[in-house]
């Protein structure tokens, strides 16, 4: 059974960095891609960056240049480092990965961001 983990999240002021992490476990298969969703309150969740195993990147246009996706195939692992927080940013996010075309997701850290 995969699992994903995550850890970071929290509350920061707008301008403020956060980092989050996120572990899969329990696959043997190569993780094809790796990356981040997010859901606000009221709103459908949406894609903020993902990393597939050559390292390619993919960023939702409203985080480009403030968030930093990469991850670690040895280790399984994928980190999106966000700056230039904003209010915006608030949302609940989902660390995902998709093997053999399947989507696996983890239980999701809350971000949220003061003005």
């Amino acid at each position: 059974q995969v699992q994903l983990v995550e850890s970071g999240g929290g509350l920061v002021q707008a301008g403020g960095s956060l980092r989050l992490s996120c572990g899969a476990s329990g696959s043997s298969a190569s993780i094809n891609v790796m990356g981040w969703y997010r859901q606000a309150p009221g709103k459908q969740r949406e894609l903020v960056a993902t990393v597939n195993y050559g390292g390619t990147t993919r960023y939702a246009d409203s985080v480009k240049g403030r968030f930093t996706v990469s991850r670690d195939n040895a280790k399984n692992t994928v980190t999106l480092q966000m700056n230039s927080l904003k209010p915006e940013d608030t949302a609940i996010y989902y660390c995902q990965a998709r093997i053999s075309a399947i989507n696996y997701w983890g239980q999701g850290t809350q971000v949220t961001v003061s003005s």
